[in-house]
């Protein structure tokens, strides 16, 4: 399960990709279009802009732009960065051997076949792709 702190990352990852090129967006201007918090906003913001998926600037006319191309980011990237690698079961790579006390040996190469299609899944996807409509057009959801 995604958190929202993926969601949200995702979120405003494609909000600032949607933003007129080179204008950088203020945290407020991203809070208030999309009615979330700008106090939790700026805690995975900061994580953002540490692994350098943003740039950030103060001031006046500060905010936050992409440094990239929204074609060259992906959602795997994003959100491996804020939730961690998808895992239906602990340390799954550490299990490979049958036999190993952890009850993984019949299974194990099921969930690695399922972490293998979620990873290459989301890292297929683009903020391009999503922004075009990827795969089906955008809808308004209100959970």
């Amino acid at each position: 399960m995604v958190s929202t702190r993926g969601r949200y990352a995702l979120l405003v990852m494609l909000d600032l990709a949607e933003q007129e090129s080179g204008r950088y967006t203020p945290l407020a201007e991203i809070a208030n279009r999309h009615g979330l918090s700008q106090k939790y906003l700026e805690i995975i913001i900061k994580e953002l802009v540490r692994h350098k998926l943003l740039k950030g600037l103060r001031g006046k006319r500060g905010g936050y732009i992409l440094p990239r191309l929204p074609q060259e980011y992906t959602v795997g990237e994003i959100l491996e960065l804020t939730e961690g690698k998808f895992a239906m079961i602990p340390c799954a790579d550490e299990y490979d051997e049958p036999g190993d006390g952890k009850d993984y040996s019949y299974t194990l190469p099921m969930w690695q076949e399922f972490e293998r299609m979620t990873h290459d899944y989301f890292w297929g996807i683009t903020l391009a792709d999503l922004l075009a409509g990827y795969p089906y057009k955008r809808v308004e959801c209100s959970v």
